[in-house]
Order: C-alpha cells, then structure tokens, then sequence
C-alpha cells in the first residue's frame, strides 16, 4: 500500500500508524504490528523505525524492544497528522444530552461540565471561571491514576500535588493563548512534577467575550484525535449554554 508513494509520506504513515498504536495499547510498538498494516516487510519498517528515531520522534525502552513516541513524536502528530478531527454526530448527541436540562445556576453549571468532560474523554476535566480567581471544578482524577502511567507512586503523589494547589492549576490553564485549542505536551507545561502529561486546553465565551477555559487533563499518551474536537465542541455547547444564565 506505500510502495508507490514518496519516502516521506511513507514514513509519516508509519509515525502516525506507530502513535495510534502506543496510543490505544500503551506498549512498545513492534516492526511486524505495523508490517502487516502496509505491504512493507518487518525490515523496510525497521529501517524507518530508525530513521524516525534519528530524527527525535521514536525512542525505544528496551535494547532490542518496540518503539514508541517521543514528546516531539507527539507534537508533530498533534501539528501535523490531525488535520481531520471531527466528532460523530452521536458523539455530540451524548455531550449536548446534559446541557438539555433546565438551566441551573452558575456554579452547577460549571461543576457539571467538568464532569461532561472527564466523562467524554476518560480523564480529569477542568474548568475555570475568570472572574472567580479563587475557583475551580475538576472531575476525574482517578481516571487518570487507572493508566499505566501512573502505577508509580511518586508519579501519583506530584501529580495530585499539582491538581489539588488551586492556584498552581489555575495558572496552567488561564494562560493566554489566540488557538481555538492549546495543547501542551509533557515539559511544554513547565510544570516538572508532571512532565509525563499533556493538558488540552479551549476557552468558552458569553455574548463573544472570554468567561473562562476548559482542560482536559491526562498522559502524554493520550487520544488526541478524539479529545481536541470534543473539547472544542463541549467548550461551543458551554459558550451557548451561558446566554440562557443569569
């Protein structure tokens, strides 16, 4: 199937099918599991496993073992490869489906969405409202504590040490940005406790002026063709939902 394209396109291929793979398995990625995708042998993938891991965005853990993304892997992916995200149309049904009953006030309004977001992505959700400094909603740490990332202790200790100081979460996700979305991947964050995280960050608004922000928090190995649209189309449902709140 890529005999017959240019060696770049080839290798982008197999970046992108080698991410989706770590992605969905959390393993190191083999020559043969990507071999049998193209109608390339285990030694032409190989070759460009090596040429992907020259070039900073393969690494592998073990002397003879799979590969798996870098950080650079993952921000060209996220740059590049994911020029077609978009959400099911029932995929957004079951978002909206929340946002469909009586509009409550301010604060349950927003304690529900982070939920909306932990629930549709599998990992915490966030949300600030600017004019409240001192506050903010987040659901589903421990969803982020069930990936295997996280079976170390250490790692489950800073982790919670940043997501529970309100002020250092806050300033992680208020930071100004002019993208629809923002995606910070691992030490993008600058935060070290949490250098194996990546945060998705959109902002929501109310009659066209900025309210707040949105995030998704989780491992660098995250979904991000699933999660950046949803997060985009949660924060657009959220924008409409504050025209109907006093």
């Amino acid at each position: 199937m890529l005999k017959n394209i240019d060696r770049e396109t080839r290798k982008k291929a197999i970046l992108t099918a080698t991410i989706n793979k770590h992605i969905l398995e959390a393993e190191p990625v083999a020559s043969e599991d990507i071999a049998e995708h193209f109608d390339l042998s285990s030694a032409t993938i190989r070759n460009i496993f090596s040429e992907l891991e020259d070039a900073g965005y393969l690494t592998h853990p073990y002397t003879s073992g799979g590969r798996i993304p870098t950080q650079k892997g993952y921000r060209y992916y996220v740059d590049f490869l994911l020029s077609q995200m978009q959400l099911l149309d029932e995929e957004k049904s079951q978002i909206t489906k929340e946002y469909k009953k009586k509009t409550r006030r301010l604060e349950d309004t927003l304690e529900e969405t982070s939920e909306v977001i932990a629930q549709t992505t599998h990992y915490a959700g966030i949300v600030s409202f600017l004019e409240w400094q001192d506050k903010i909603f987040y659901k589903g740490l421990s969803r982020i504590l069930e990936q295997p990332e996280f079976k170390d202790a250490e790692k489950i200790r800073l982790l919670i040490k940043v997501v529970e100081d309100k002020q250092q979460l806050l300033g992680l996700i208020n930071r100004d940005f002019t993208d629809k979305v923002k995606v910070y991947i691992g030490t993008e964050l600058e935060y070290p406790e949490i250098k194996n995280c990546s945060l998705i960050v959109s902002s929501y608004r109310r009659k066209n002026k900025p309210q707040g922000k949105l995030a998704v928090l989780g491992p660098v190995r995250m979904e991000y063709n699933y999660i950046i649209p949803a997060l985009e189309y949660i924060s657009e449902v959220l924008s409409e939902t504050m025209e109907s709140i006093d």
